[in-house]
């Protein structure tokens, strides 16, 4: 007499097929992660634009008594308006470059 046994169920063969189709159905979960180089430059960002601001005030208190001493050249003035514009126009100015070269 042939004594059958109970098939076995390989779990390994159940769970692939059922991992696969949860990682394809939900990629936010695998790429749920904020880049660190990202938030680093955020940070750096933020920091300058902190020291940035009472520098930019003091220089323009600076060149005021100057010109008003009629003791500077006005590229100087011209020189420090543009630095201070492009100092806090910087994030606006990046995202202009990367939208000109589809980044």
């Amino acid at each position: 007499m042939h004594h059958s046994r109970p098939h076995r169920v390989n779990w390994l063969h159940l769970a692939a097929p059922l991992l696969v189709t949860l990682v394809i159905c939900m990629p936010e979960i695998a790429l749920a992660q904020a880049s660190p180089f990202l938030t680093g430059a955020s940070s750096l960002q933020t920091n300058i634009l902190a020291w940035l601001t009472p520098v930019a005030i003091i220089l323009i208190m600076v060149l005021g008594g100057m010109a008003m001493a009629n003791r500077m050249s006005w590229g100087w003035c011209l020189g420090a308006i543009l630095g201070i514009a492009i100092g806090f126009g910087a994030p606006q100015i990046v995202t202009w470059v990367r939208g000109m070269f589809g980044v």
